[in-house]
């Protein structure tokens, strides 16, 4: 069972930057490829970003790329969104997940555990 444990949201202005942590434990983290998600009022949950189990592949949703980076360190058990220049509409909860498989895909439910998630609020 692996519990995940996202930091770093929070209130930011058009433009600003915020760097998302997700901590992993309970299992072996190298085995799991990970994504970010998110999810905004009243809309449904949808991907992010994902990286493989050594970090070599990375993919990201054609709204953020560009201005988002994922990155991960199986030494620190942690994964992270780098988020630059950020807009109003990237407002939501964002959700760390986890996926034991070396294959990275972008579906919801393609992923095992997920974290409780953090705000991330964006001001015009």
């Amino acid at each position: 069972q692996v519990q995940l444990v996202e930091s770093g949201g929070g209130l930011v202005q058009a433009g600003g930057s915020l760097r998302l942590s997700c901590a992993a434990s309970g299992g072996t983290f190298s085995y799991y490829a990970m994504g970010w998600f998110r999810q905004a009022p009243g809309k449904d949950r949808e991907f992010v970003a994902t990286i493989s189990t050594t970090g070599g592949d990375t993919y990201y949703a054609d709204s953020v790329k560009g201005r988002f980076t994922i990155s991960r360190d199986n030494a620190k058990n942690t994964v992270w969104l780098q988020m630059n220049s950020l807009k109003p509409e990237d407002t939501a909860v964002y959700y760390c997940a986890a996926r034991n498989s070396i294959v990275v895909v972008t579906a919801v439910d393609r992923y095992d555990y997920w974290g409780q998630g953090t705000q991330v609020t964006v001001s015009s």
